[in-house]
């Protein structure tokens, strides 16, 4: 990014957060930025395209810090406490831009904005599921969508907890706290049965995909994790060959279909065939 891209967004963080959005003009961002109100739109497109690179420097800094917390560490169990840990800090440290854009409901403002959050939703998504699955086992896994969305919901209650808070709290404390709750529910989860199965999810998500054309890059790069883990020359090469196919101007869907059915017998790709699947049936 260039240095005065990344001016021009701190500006837009800093005045954002002390006025809101609505109230802050396109001339008041350029003229704490040192540049005229024409120069400001040779960078961004609009005060929303100037929001869109705010959220997105907001998404590319936590990424950055869970690779940095986790580097060192092997346990799924620690790196998952330490990722939350980074989480809540980020969302304190950044406390007023949040809850001043929460408070004018600010986001999203646009379909170029909400087709980011929806992104970032589903790898939020897929990240915890991988966690829980390296926590607990392959015999969570049926589970593991439910186990996902409880997690997730604890996670955001408490978020707001920190957010609207004015106390100071001990973020080891927190998430250790709340991941010794989550301990005590896959404890007992396997006495029922899953409420979101797998088909159920895979319905939802391609439904959510397909209604919001999300990148396919998304998905294929999560993809690429999961066939990573799996240790398969075979799938390597598969998904080589189904990634050049989709990124050719005109796709061969006998092709595509050829290659997702190297799939079968691989439960954690399953979500991902029925998805690409799914998605080219509908061309």
């Amino acid at each position: 990014m260039k240095a005065k891209d990344m001016q021009i967004i701190e500006v837009g963080m800093r005045l954002f957060a002390s006025k809101g959005f609505s109230a802050t003009s396109v001339q008041e961002i350029a003229s704490e930025s040192g540049i005229s109100k024409g120069a400001f739109y040779l960078h961004f497109k609009s005060k929303d395209d100037l929001l869109l690179a705010i959220l997105q420097h907001h998404f590319d800094m936590i990424h950055k810090a869970f690779s940095e917390v986790t580097k060192d560490i092997q346990n799924p169990r620690d790196k998952l406490i330490q990722e939350q840990m980074a989480l809540y800090s980020h969302f304190i440290t950044h406390r007023e831009l949040l809850v001043m854009l929460a408070k004018e409901q600010a986001i999203p403002r646009n379909d170029t904005i909400k087709q980011l959050l929806f992104e970032k939703q589903m790898e939020s998504h897929q990240h915890y599921r991988k966690r829980i699955i390296e926590i607990y086992g392959p015999e969570v896994e049926p589970f593991s969508w439910d186990i996902t969305i409880i997690l997730e919901g604890i996670v955001k209650s408490y978020m707001g907890v920190l957010l609207f808070s004015t106390h100071d709290f001990d973020l080891k404390s927190l998430t250790e706290f709340l991941h010794n709750r989550l301990d005590s529910i896959v404890k007992d989860i396997h006495k029922d049965k899953p409420f979101l199965t797998k088909d159920k999810a895979e319905s939802i998500l391609a439904n959510f995909l397909f209604s919001d054309h999300p990148s396919m890059s998304n998905v294929l790069k999560n993809l690429e994790e999961e066939i990573e883990k799996l240790g398969s020359d075979e799938l390597v090469i598969t998904f080589q060959v189904l990634k050049e196919e989709i990124g050719k101007e005109k796709p061969r869907l006998p092709v595509i279909h050829g290659m997702l059915s190297n799939f079968d017998g691989y439960p954690t790709l399953d979500s991902y065939r029925s998805f690409i699947s799914e998605y080219y049936s509908t061309k």
